[in-house]
């Protein structure tokens, strides 16, 4: 698989540990979503992605629905994070 960004073949898979934030300082007290994935990052541009698991995507929407988080949007910046769902 080619990297979605740059199309280099220079791809590394790592484990990583990532607590999602809410934006907002309504969200302040939130202590967010810890979650362990792999994460496949482009050795040559440094775009980077990992798929959330299914319990951390109930965690997030649970959050989100009743705090309605700031934003949510699709757009993956360059060397930005894409989320996809996996089953557990």
């Amino acid at each position: 698989m080619n990297c979605a960004s740059c199309g280099s073949g220079n791809q590394s898979e790592f484990a990583a540990e990532v607590l999602i934030h809410f934006r907002g300082l309504e969200n302040i007290d939130n202590p967010g979503v810890l979650a362990f994935p792999t994460v496949l990052i482009c050795l040559d541009c440094g775009f980077s992605q990992f798929t959330a698991s299914t319990t951390e995507l109930v965690e997030l929407a649970r959050d989100t629905r009743t705090r309605e988080a700031s934003t949510r949007n699709n757009h993956v910046p360059r060397g930005g994070l894409l989320l996809k769902a996996e089953k557990d």
